[in-house]
């Protein structure tokens, strides 16, 4: 149970720190002292060395949530409405990172492939709010992990 614990919050903090720092240091440092071009290949980039790791957390999540949910709870009967929620709010997030990775972070790169900047821009303003989208619920399920057990029992 440890180890499953252990990984799971490293996993989020992963996620969702990643998600912070991007959104609240790098991006307004970035859109003020750099021209589309730097700020979307900049972009570009980070997002292509985040995301793989952003898919270990998910994988590490899901993982190490139902193992502790089945082995050591014994099903989601035995476990409390706040380990419900953190569920439902991961599988919202993971369909937002889903849609993020496969449609407009994939246009972002094509678009600074072919110097495409207004397509790229639309493409990065896409994703700034799915960011802040998914940051907020990544907020919320730190929330439900952390008080959950007390509040919503």
């Amino acid at each position: 149970m440890g180890i499953a614990l252990l990984l799971h919050a490293l996993a989020a903090v992963v996620w969702v720190g990643g998600m912070f720092f991007a959104y609240m240091a790098l991006r307004p440092v970035a859109a003020s002292q750099l021209q589309a071009p730097q700020r979307l290949a900049l972009w570009a980039g980070v997002f292509g060395k985040f995301f793989p790791w952003v898919f270990i957390a998910i994988g590490t999540l899901l993982v190490t949530g139902f193992w502790m949910v089945f082995a050591v709870y014994g099903g989601f009967d035995a476990v409390g409405l706040y380990v419900h929620l953190m569920l439902w709010l991961g599988i919202l997030m993971i369909l937002v990172f889903l849609h993020v990775f496969f449609a407009p972070f994939k246009r972002l790169k094509q678009a600074v492939a072919v110097e495409d900047w207004p397509a790229g821009a639309s493409k990065l303003a896409q994703i700034r709010v799915l960011i802040a989208i998914n940051l907020a619920l990544g907020v919320c399920v730190v929330a439900v992990a952390t008080g959950g057990r007390y509040l919503l029992t």
